[in-house]
């Protein structure tokens, strides 16, 4: 069965676990690489990463794009929303679609 992880910091992820993912604590750059890289070659379907370390790891995770698994999913931290994660999403429909199918009406 696959599994659902979620890593960043501590205090960002230490409640997921309520929801049966598997936290993975990061405290720097260079181990979020290696974890995302082991979990991504493990039995996990979906990586949760916060948008902080999302940020520094970036080219890892833009490694797994073209992957049909697992789907890495990037989440605000408890330092507030970036944007970033909105960001990736929305890129990736326009991707699957060939179309922005978000409208700002503002």
């Amino acid at each position: 069965m696959r599994k659902i992880a979620v890593m960043g910091d501590q205090d960002s992820i230490y409640g997921f676990a309520a929801l049966g993912m598997e936290p993975f604590p990061v405290t720097n750059p260079q181990e979020g690489a290696r974890k995302l890289r082991e979990l991504a070659e493990s039995d996990y379907a979906i990586i949760y990463v916060t948008e902080a370390l999302g940020a520094q790891i970036e080219k890892e995770i833009d490694s797994y794009r073209s992957s049909e698994l697992p789907a890495i999913i990037l989440i605000p931290g408890v330092s507030g929303n970036t944007g970033r994660g909105m960001d990736a999403v929305r890129k990736s429909v326009i991707k699957a679609v060939g179309s922005d199918i978000v409208f700002n009406n503002n």
